[in-house]
């Protein structure tokens, strides 16, 4: 799977979570969070265009508050 950036990356592994494991998929998405350069608008956007916004938004919501 190529990598295009870390926002499209974290929404091809909740894309593909059935694959990769959803451990991986949260484990992608704490890590992105911990950056300081995150853009959770840019992240939502790769989530509406990869159909994971729900799954993403719950997540981002329960780990960020």
């Amino acid at each position: 799977m190529p990598i295009y950036g870390p926002e499209k990356t974290v929404c091809d592994l909740f894309r593909f979570r059935h694959k990769v494991g959803e451990d991986l998929a949260l484990e992608g998405l704490k890590e992105y969070l911990r950056r300081r350069s995150r853009d959770l608008n840019k992240l939502m956007k790769f989530a509406d265009v990869c159909r994971v916004r729900g799954s993403v938004s719950q997540y981002v919501k329960a780990i960020v508050g």
